[in-house]
């Protein structure tokens, strides 16, 4: 295990230990806490000035997915990079990649799936307890990497509060549309000095059903079928975790897990990636109870890896190794204030080994100082906050292969600043309004700077620029709630505008497989039958100046039932609707930013009677015609969606029995937010008809 791991576990373990020697006085000082919502509130109050959702028990259920992407995909504001059915990201607001940071219980979730659309993220929805989305800039708690908005997920593997008892849940399901079967488990105990946790998770699925005949040239042999070829997939995985409890005094816990995942990348028929990723983390939390009233704490040490595997054969393999530390300290009021100072730390090495290496060998090293405040008022609250960063990326060109010299060695130090300033307004007891404003500074990433390669997942040679300067933004978001009994209802507008937006942008300019460079009025098919190798298209990373601006809105109406227009005997049926909208602009062109969502409204029917729950919605996308030059426009389509689940008691177990059908109509479409649909067209649909049925046992 990596020495600096060591390092900041030890240390992490010798301040939690103290709690173990806190006085009686200290125990009666330091009260339970509110459970942190991490992403919503550093300080775990119930009203959030931020926009945040968040999915558990049934909601995340009945969502779930095989990828993190497809799981969220939906949510307002909230789309998928949609690489095939195995690998997907969130794409908030119009971004994605690197401005969009996924959380592991808070802390630093170390893989590369930032780096290539094809790189699935290491989690499984069947082994997490909630999701938690925040839209907008939550770079000043995590980062740069967040300026777009952050994803938390947490599974409990190291216990935060006292288990009573023996508990836990099972789930099994099958889907029909790749024959997927899917199961897991999750077990936990204690008492108020101890808890364990345990969790295990299998998923198999063969090639997805589309909606239309495509060609598969998988193992030499072209065929027409109506599934997306090469996109089968295999993943399992688990985990161990503990925490002690010393009373009022804190907490301390630990956690060790295993990720594993082989599938097909759905570009290419026979290029398979099988990924790996292995995860030791510490936390825990210590209440003094003088100035400072709890000081929280995580640790955690990754190591992943996957390797491209064509035609069985092992090509190009990535590796991402790192540490990351993470120590908050809460206070006591000042004036009114509230809130807690932060230090974080981030140590990771990169390595890519293979022909489709594109980015160097590197290092990159952060630390942080960051404050949070809040000034609760008569008429609601403020808060404010700032982050001051020291980042280091450095790269050590193609060690294994002196003789490759294309990359660039050197190192770059950055000192990116964030600030925020929000506010959350009680007009009236059902009506608040909040807004926020947000200065971010991101530097940028090894690849951004340092990379010259083909890169298969983007279909172009891409070329670092290691004189690129920190990316600039400023934000606001204003928003307005308003809540009636079972009836709500949400609109937030957000504008941001970049300095220095960093993203790929084409030369004009051809390479080789080689690397030799020809100007785009070339003889391309000449050239490649005379050289006998693939022509990609060049593009660089630079800043340019870029706009965001939207609008999402959510609510719900109760039809019938309780607060609704009538009665309902026994039961209640509640209208959910949503939209939301985002225009991306480079100003420096005047032209649309890639990959943006069209519009999007959507409603869903939820009937709740008894025991018996059913819902039946549809969300329908605009068509996209407004991409930039080189990019596919897509047409519109509506997905339509339902399910039914029956809840029983079995002694001390509840079962929820349910079934699911996606895609209810087998509408053929294509997605606006995935490169896919520009570069392998038309290989990769949207999935065709599913129907899923599963059981779910809590006990």
């Amino acid at each position: 295990m990596n020495p600096q791991f060591h390092r900041h576990a030890i240390g992490a373990a010798v301040l939690f230990a103290l709690c173990s020697l806190a006085q009686a006085q200290s125990a009666a000082d330091g009260a339970t806490l509110n459970t942190i919502t991490v992403t919503g509130n550093p300080l775990g109050a119930a009203e959030a000035i931020v926009p945040v959702e968040a999915l558990s028990g049934s909601a995340l259920l009945y969502r779930s997915q095989s990828t993190l992407g497809e799981t969220l995909q939906g949510l307002p504001g909230v789309s998928s990079t949609y690489f095939g059915p195995n690998a997907s990201r969130p794409t908030i607001r119009g971004q994605d990649g690197d401005r969009i940071r996924i959380l592991s219980n808070g802390g630093a979730a170390l893989d590369a799936s930032a780096l290539s659309y094809d790189h699935a993220v290491p989690t499984d929805a069947l082994v997490t307890d909630r999701i938690e989305v925040l839209r907008g800039p939550g770079a000043l708690l995590y980062g740069g990497s967040a300026v777009g908005g952050v994803v938390n997920v947490i599974d409990n593997r190291i216990p935060t509060e006292p288990i009573n008892g023996f508990g836990g849940r099972a789930d099994a399901s099958y889907a029909s549309g790749s024959k997927e079967g899917n199961g897991a488990v999750v077990l936990e105990g204690g008492n108020d000095r101890f808890a364990l946790h345990v969790d295990a998770f299998r998923r198999h699925a063969d090639d997805v059903n589309a909606p239309t005949w495509l060609e598969c040239g998988k193992g030499g042999v072209n065929v027409l079928q109506k599934r997306i070829c090469n996109s089968a997939s295999e993943s399992r995985g688990g985990a161990l975790g503990g925490t002690l409890f010393f009373g009022g005094a804190g907490w301390i816990g630990a956690s060790v897990s295993d990720y594993r995942s082989n599938y097909g990348t759905v570009a290419e028929d026979d290029v398979t990636i099988g990924m790996r990723q292995q995860r030791q983390a510490l936390e825990g939390e210590w209440r003094p109870g003088g100035f400072f009233t709890a000081i929280h704490a995580k640790a955690s040490h990754t190591d992943y890896r996957h390797t491209e595997y064509e035609g069985g054969s092992p090509g190009t393999t990535f590796k991402n190794n790192g540490n990351d530390l993470r120590i908050e300290a809460r206070h006591r009021p000042i004036a009114g204030f509230e809130g807690l100072i932060g230090l974080q730390s981030e140590r990771t090495r990169f390595a890519a080994d293979g022909e489709e290496a594109f980015a160097p060998h590197s290092r990159t090293r952060s630390d942080a100082l960051f404050l949070y405040e809040e000034l609760p008022l008569s008429w609601g609250k403020l808060s404010v906050g700032a982050r001051t960063e020291r980042v280091k990326v450095s790269s050590q060109g193609y060690p294994d292969d002196p003789s490759i010299t294309r990359f660039v060695l050197g190192e770059r130090s950055f000192n990116p600043h964030s600030a925020s300033f929000g506010l959350l307004y009680n007009v009236a007891p059902q009506w608040q309004i909040t807004g926020n404003l947000a200065y971010t500074e991101r530097a940028p990433k090894d690849y951004e700077l340092f990379a010259n390669g083909p890169h298969v997942a983007t279909a172009a040679w891409e070329v670092g620029d290691v004189n690129l300067q920190k990316e600039r933004s400023l934000g606001a978001d204003i928003g307005a709630q308003w809540k009636a009994g079972a009836n709500n209802a949400r609109v937030n507008a957000y504008w941001s505008k970049f300095r220095n937006y960093i993203g790929l942008t084409a030369t004009g300019n051809l390479r080789t497989d080689e690397g030799d460079s020809f100007a785009r009025g070339s003889d391309e098919a000449a050239l490649a039958a005379a050289m006998d190798e693939e022509l990609l298209a060049e593009y660089v990373y630079r800043g340019v100046r870029a706009r965001f601006t939207g609008i999402e809105a959510s609510g719900n109406l109760r039809l019938l039932g309780s607060d609704g227009l009538r009665p309902l005997e026994g039961g209640k049926l509640d209208l959910e609707w949503r939209a939301d909208a985002v225009r991306a602009t480079n100003t420096d062109t005047g032209e649309p930013l890639p990959r943006i969502a069209p519009v999007r409204v959507g409603a869903t029917l939820a009937w709740t009677s008894g025991p018996w729950n059913a819902r039946l919605g549809f969300d329908h996308y605009a068509a996209q015609r407004r991409v930039p030059a080189g990019d596919r426009s897509t047409d519109g389509y509506t997905l339509w969606n339902a399910s039914v689940g029956y809840r029983m008691k079995v002694q001390r177990a509840s079962l929820l029995w349910y079934a699911r059908v996606d895609n209810l109509t087998n509408q053929l479409a294509y997605s606006a937010t995935s490169i896919l649909t520009t570069t392998v067209f038309p290989k990769a649909p949207l999935p065709g008809r599913s129907v899923k049925v599963g059981l779910r046992v809590d006990f």
